[in-house]
């Protein structure tokens, strides 16, 4: 394994986790040790306070989040349930991305402002009891409804994430960087996605910061995980590897 240097002058890498809980863990575990096969890199893991409503303490998988915490990692807050339980979509569009592509887990994509803050607020206090920093917050399925995103402003985040852009709050300002992601949970997703990923790599080596995100169920397949290996030591041969929080204080220097 060797351990990435960080270089101003270079373009960025963030790579998250997503998906962090007690439930996913083990996955979780078999990411973090396959990226850290390929390289020592900084993190950033996208927590589920109270994921798919269970929200009872695990004090061993909270002990290793503050290890990793301690090691330089970032630790995000990553809805509260990652569940969507806002009213029903009024068009098929949406119909179809909240219930079929986001298989009923995008918890932000039409919740109230009012909904959104209450929300917000028991993952902050999450984090807060456990005395842990948290700087970012995304979306599950990375949806943000005109609430949540008014909700949003309101909190003390310093940057979001959606699919395509990297969002910094405040002063607000968003770039643009499409996230690289696999899709696990059928045969045709899991031979297309890392085509696309690949491709979508090849067209972003100009831009000024590439995203490459892992699920909890990329684990349960050996080939992904390989592949995106190999695209991980790709990127990291011309990009900085740094956390999402370390992108944004990067990106208001500039």
């Amino acid at each position: 394994m060797r351990r990435a240097v960080l270089r101003s002058e270079q373009k960025a890498l963030c790579v998250s986790i997503h998906d962090v809980a007690p439930a996913t863990w083990p996955a979780c575990q078999r990411l973090l040790n396959a990226i850290h096969e390929v390289a020592d890199i900084p993190l950033t893991l996208l927590v589920v306070p109270c994921y798919h409503g269970h929200d009872r303490p695990d004090p061993g998988c909270e002990a290793m989040l503050a290890a990793l915490l301690a090691r330089g990692h970032e630790l995000a807050l990553h809805g509260y349930r990652h569940l969507d339980s806002g009213p029903p979509a009024s068009d098929w569009r949406k119909r179809w991305l909240r219930g079929v592509y986001t298989r009923n887990e995008g918890e932000f994509s039409a919740l109230s402002a009012a909904q959104s803050r209450i929300l917000l607020a028991l993952g902050l206090e999450w984090f807060g009891r456990r005395g842990w920093p948290v700087e970012g917050f995304v979306p599950p399925a990375w949806l943000l409804g005109s609430g949540a995103w008014q909700a949003l402003r309101e909190a003390p985040f310093s940057y979001t994430t959606t699919w395509t852009h990297f969002h910094l709050l405040s002063p607000a300002r968003r770039i643009w960087s499409p996230s690289l992601v696999y899709t696990a949970r059928n045969r045709s997703g899991r031979q297309l996605s890392p085509r696309v990923a690949v491709a979508q790599a090849a067209c972003m080596g100009a831009a000024g910061l590439v995203r490459l995100g892992l699920h909890p169920a990329d684990a349960a397949h050996p080939a992904l995980l390989r592949h995106a290996q190999h695209l991980l030591g790709a990127l990291l041969a011309s990009r900085a590897p740094m956390t999402k929080s370390a992108f944004a204080r990067r990106s208001r220097s500039v």
